[in-house]
Order: C-alpha cells, then structure tokens, then sequence
C-alpha cells in the first residue's frame, strides 16, 4: 500500500477537498517531508502543468506521481461527457484526453470524475450513460498505451445523478470493451451513497484501481466518524496495493490535514 496527498493547481477550485494548493514545489517539499510516496495532482488543464517541472520535482524529493485530476474541465472550463450539445462532448472528451496522455506520459492515470456530468433535462439517464460509455471507450486506449488504468470516479447524489454507487458503476464497466477501466473509490462519497463500504470495496474487488481515503466530514480519516477497522480488512481482502490518497479539505489548515493523513495512513497500514 502507497500513500498519497493531493495537491491543486485550480485557483478556481479554492476551498475543495485539496490538501495543497497553487505552489507544486511546496506541496511536493511538504509531501517527503511528512514522509508520503506520491503525489495526487490537479492541473488547470494538460497544456497548463509543467511536466518538466514536476518530472524533476518528483525526482528531487523521491516521489511518484499517483494520479492526475480531470476536475477543472467541469470546474473551469464547464465541459461534461454527457453534454446535450455534441461540440461541447467533444471538447470534454478533447480535455480528458489530452490529460490521459500528459498523465499517462508520468506514469500516472487520469481521473474521471465531475467530468462525467449528469442527466437532466432533454437527456435521459439512459442516453448520458450511453454517452459517457462512448467517451470512456475513445479515451481508455490512450491510457493503455501508457500502460497505465483510467481512473473513474462514482460521485455522490449531490455532485451526480448519473453514477453513485460501486454496484451501478461496476454494470458500466462490465460492458465496456476498454478493460483498462477501474474504479476511484473515494471513502466519503461511499460513506453518503453505500449500505456498506466494506461490502463494496469488496464488490469492486480487481477492478478497484484508487482509494481516496477521506473520513465521514470529508475531512482527515481520523477526525470523523467512519469505521476504519472494515474498510482496511475489506482492502487486504481483495489484494489492493495501490494508492491510499488523501483527498480532503485542510482543515484546520493544510500541514495538519496532512500530518493526519499519514498518521491515519501509518496507523493502518504501517509495516510491521
């Protein structure tokens, strides 16, 4: 198990459930110092990351490179997969693949998330589900040239109305061609949206490909009130050894969201 802190470049993002923000050097510095293996990052947009510049800080301080945030192609740029307009899908699957490729060049997967957008409107649940296949398809081969997975992310109902749970998201990839499609399973969304997040972590099983380890109040796990002790059993249970990536708000400030997150991280995972 590799653990993982994120870091936004989204100035428009500011106040989301990063733990680092704006500087990369300095999220980097502060992610060795605090003792993490990688890092999680959010570019503005694949153009706008400074892939040289990470290369070498991720060398500097021995890092790797977790995975790369597909976010601000909604947030920023108002780009969905599952658009009604056909130029604006186009765009959105534009945005995320030049994101697969500049991630995958580092090693990393990319993230599919908010991007996925919602049904409403003219666009019934079964057309956006239809299109967001159709747009995984076209991007998943470029991640697997890479050698690496494409990430996937079901949301809660308050962000999405489209995907929410690991059962549904697992029907949409189980009739993909692409089976390089995994799932990013994040600990908060699964707290609002499971009956039992053990019991879907364990339903993911192989196709489980990110955990993004937040408590109950999307704050540090350690500071809400979600049951660590099933969650870790149901992770050793299907084998997973990717990422553990903390994916919450810093709170009270950003360099003790972080020091929680590795605490929690080393509590359950140190070696033994």
């Amino acid at each position: 198990m590799r653990s993982a802190i994120t870091i936004s470049l989204v100035p428009e993002a500011r106040g989301g459930p990063f733990v680092f923000w704006d500087d990369l050097a300095d999220g980097c510095r502060a992610a060795a110092a605090l003792g993490f293996d990688a890092v999680e990052v959010f570019p503005r947009s694949a153009q706008e990351l400074d892939v040289t510049r990470l290369k070498q800080l991720l060398a500097q301080h021995r890092l790797t490179l977790a995975a790369v945030g597909t976010g601000a192609g909604w947030m920023v740029h108002k780009l969905r997969l599952t658009d009604l307009d056909a130029e604006t899908r186009r765009c959105a699957r534009e945005f995320a693949a030049a994101m697969v490729e500049v991630a995958g060049s580092l090693g990393a997967p990319a993230i599919i998330g908010s991007m996925q957008g919602r049904w409403e409107g003219l666009v019934s649940r079964e057309q956006a589900i239809a299109w967001l296949a159709e747009a995984l398809e076209d991007v998943a081969p470029r991640a697997w040239n890479h050698g690496v997975p494409l990430l996937f992310e079901p949301l809660n109902r308050y962000e999405t109305n489209l995907l929410n749970r690991v059962d549904d998201s697992m029907l949409l990839l189980k009739h993909l061609r692409a089976q390089n499609v995994k799932l990013l399973c994040d600990l908060f969304h699964m707290n609002i949206e499971e009956s039992s997040v053990a019991d879907a972590l364990r339903l993911a099983g192989p196709r489980l490909g990110h955990i993004h380890f937040a408590d109950s109040n999307r704050r540090a796990v350690g500071l809400g009130h979600t049951d660590m002790a099933p969650v870790v059993q149901a992770l050793r249970d299907v084998g997973y050894s990717g990422y553990v990536s903390g994916e919450v708000m810093p709170l009270p400030d950003s360099e003790t969201a972080a020091k929680q997150t590795i605490a929690s991280f080393n509590k359950w995972w140190a070696p033994s």
